[in-house]
């Protein structure tokens, strides 16, 4: 194979010793940009995998990702051009290029449909092009992008571009997905909002045959505010069934709720055999939920009641700004959404509602904490007294960098207000990308207590169940370097970082 790397690009012989060496972290090869000279080096690392370690073995699936990314850039700049040599009204040609692009490709007419449409929102997106190409995003981090943005006009598309790219190629696709709701509603609050109202004036419950011979019944485009609180209703119904003997795991009684309440059968006939199903009610746990500036319980209906979190800036929850908030597990919400759903969660009556104020520094990360013991009042109360309610909280200020252990307990769980201030910081699992939330996580210590670890803001992290035996799996290894800031290292040899989590505005 002729020699495709210029000279003196990397030192001869660095890939003397096997087709791997390169790929491995921190090598030559290992963030080469996607191009003729990395496949040349991927396809003979590829030819003789078994002579490859798990770090070279990485560097090779990382290399086949960014190949993978240039290769998609380039079939999407070919068709966008294919398209551009059929110019509408100039001949009927224009009106069939999917045509031309499903005998091609051996694709049906949506499915050139589709590409065609991929093709032409990338064309007006020349930074998320150019990162596709350059193997910094893939093609469906590439989609993402361009669906959320489309109907912004050509200044909010590179708003949005200039605030999300910088990082996503580290995110997940769901951690990407809210970054650039977020990116949307900041720069152009109004076209988000109109793009919302215009979906749910679609609203549709759908029906459709599932691969297995099974059924599948959804809503589409409804509104966020009673979707997220009917999702709720059915992860409470489910806790419930489960809580009275009900066999299955939570998906499957979360769906046997969902069709027992549209058929409108009670929840207890789904209970094994009871004895008086009339007699069966379901509970009414408390509800508590956290927010930046506010927070409210969810209503989950016929005596269900669970926990949402809402997230919102203290300005748009006052009215002095249009900053989006969010709903983990859903995304980003802009700010009027975000205030239906409050008021909402309020006038469900939810006199367990918890309310919380958290500070935030540069970048959105937490920096101090409180808790009201009383609710703000209602909408209608006065900018003033919403003021003084605020100016009423105490705040705890979280640790950082040499932990000062302020707040370390000898106890191997930490008291609840410790606990809280953990998952203030941290919001989600803090293994790279789970978005598992924080307050469904084990409080994990990250030296074990057993072995001298403290129980303290510095030793603290929420790990979700999955994570947390992760970590004690043989060749996983995680530090804490500082409070909040913990660092994976993983059976292949690569360490990954994870810092705390930033708040919406």
């Amino acid at each position: 194979m002729p020699e495709l790397e210029q000279a003196g690009f990397w030192p001869r012989g660095a890939d003397a010793d096997g087709p791997g060496v390169g790929f491995g972290a921190g090598g030559p090869l290992d963030d080469l940009a996607p191009g003729p000279e990395l496949a040349s080096h991927a396809c003979q690392a590829a030819a003789d995998l078994a002579r490859l370690d798990d770090d070279q073995l990485v560097g090779v699936l990382r290399a086949a990702r960014r190949l993978s990314s240039w290769t998609a850039a380039m079939e999407l700049s070919a068709v966008a051009a294919l398209a551009a040599r059929r110019p509408a009204g100039s001949s009927r040609a224009a009106e069939h290029v999917a045509d031309e692009l499903a005998a091609a490709l051996t694709l049906t007419r949506r499915g050139a449909e589709s590409l065609l449409s991929e093709a032409a929102a990338l064309a007006v997106m020349p930074a998320t092009a150019a990162a596709l190409a350059s193997g910094t995003i893939d093609a469906y981090r590439a989609h993402i992008i361009t669906a959320e943005a489309v109907g912004l006009s050509p200044a909010g598309r590179a708003a949005v571009e200039e605030q999300v790219l910088p990082g996503a190629g580290k995110m997940t696709s769901g951690e990407l997905r809210s970054a650039v709701r977020r990116a949307v509603l900041a720069a152009d609050p109004q076209a988000a909002i109109r793009r919302r109202q215009q979906a749910q004036g679609q609203a549709r419950v759908e029906r459709w045959a599932e691969h297995a011979g099974t059924a599948a019944l959804a809503g589409r485009d409804l509104p966020p505010d009673r979707a997220i609180r009917a999702d709720q209703a059915l992860t409470e119904a489910a806790r419930w069934l489960a809580a009275h003997g009900a066999d299955g795991g939570m998906d499957a009684l979360r769906a046997q709720a969902f069709l027992a309440l549209l058929a409108g059968d009670p929840i207890a006939s789904l209970l094994p055999s009871p004895a008086d199903p009339a007699s069966v009610t379901p509970a009414d746990p408390a509800s508590a939920a956290d927010s930046q500036a506010t927070s409210a319980g969810g209503s989950g209906g016929r005596g269900l009641r669970g926990s949402i979190t809402l997230t919102m800036p203290v300005s748009a929850w006052l009215g002095l700004s249009d900053a989006p908030g969010e709903v983990p597990g859903f995304g980003a919400l802009d700010a009027g959404a975000c205030r239906d759903l409050a008021a909402g969660l309020a006038a469900a009556g939810y006199p367990a509602a918890a309310w919380h104020l958290t500070l935030t520094g540069p970048g959105g990360i937490a920096v101090g904490h409180g808790c009201a013991r009383t609710a703000p009042g209602p909408d209608s109360t006065g900018l003033a007294r919403r003021l003084d309610w605020l100016r009423q909280i105490k705040i705890d200020w979280l640790e950082t960098g040499a932990c000062t252990h302020s707040r370390e307990s000898p106890r191997y769980r930490p008291p609840p207000s410790l606990a809280h201030l953990i998952k203030v910081r941290q919001r989600a699992c803090c293994f790279p990308g789970c978005r598992r939330p924080a307050r469904r996580c084990d409080e994990d210590h990250t030296i074990p207590y057993d072995q001298g670890g403290r129980t303290c803001e510095c030793n603290l992290s929420p790990l979700c169940r999955t994570h947390h035996r992760a970590k004690q799996a043989g060749g996983w290894h995680l530090s804490q370097p500082e409070p909040g800031h913990l660092t994976w290292t993983l059976p292949h040899g690569r360490s990954y970082q994870v810092t705390p989590a930033s708040y919406p505005g």
